[in-house]
């Protein structure tokens, strides 16, 4: 899929599931914890600096953000997770929200895959294991994203990878660096995939 990135908007800023966007463009997430980057990745990805807004408050956002790609695809900023000093109102309307993308969305059909984000000094969190749970019952494609792979010295990258490969053996995996895109064309090479 040739993609003109410089014709990228914002589209919607959904709080709810009836404002998820009605028409059947393809359709790839991101989901993963508050300050894992989605944002950031989102915006390396489009080689844009500024397109998906990046919160110095992690767990600020609570919309699902649909990003058109030159009216050919739709990138999907689903919220962050896991934020501690979140209100439990707020994590409420966060699980509402995100299982709404799920399971209220008309044309969920049109997703192709979910890039779901893991922060790969730390790796996965109880909350990312839930996630990764759902995704696999759910049958929901996905593939992880080990972001803010430039700060791994070789042995935790080696560690990294030794973990998610007997952990998770059958599921696809990149490492990224929004700061120097390491990872990027391999991205772009599994979302074309996925999109067939």
């Amino acid at each position: 899929m040739k993609l003109n990135f410089n014709n990228t908007t914002l589209q919607v800023s959904a709080g709810l599931p009836k404002q998820f966007p009605g028409d059947r463009l393809p359709q790839i997430a991101f989901s993963g914890r508050s300050n894992v980057g989605k944002s950031s990745l989102i915006n390396s990805l489009l080689n844009r600096k500024s397109l998906a807004r990046v919160s110095s408050e992690p767990g600020k956002t609570i919309t699902v953000n649909f990003y058109n790609i030159d009216k050919q695809l739709y990138l999907v900023d689903l919220p962050g997770y896991g934020y501690a000093k979140r209100t439990l109102e707020d994590k409420k309307r966060w699980s509402a929200l995100t299982d709404g993308y799920f399971t209220k969305n008309k044309n969920i059909d049109s997703l192709y895959l979910v890039c779901q984000l893991i922060d790969s000094r730390v790796g996965p969190t109880d909350d990312d294991w839930d996630m990764l749970e759902y995704l696999s019952q759910t049958g929901t494609p996905f593939i992880i994203v080990g972001t803010k792979c430039d700060k791994l010295n070789s042995t935790e990258r080696k560690t990294f990878v030794n973990f998610l490969q007997e952990n998770l053996p059958d599921i696809p995996y990149v490492l990224y660096s929004s700061k120097n895109h390491e990872g990027r064309d391999e991205l772009w090479k599994t979302i074309n995939k996925a999109l067939g």
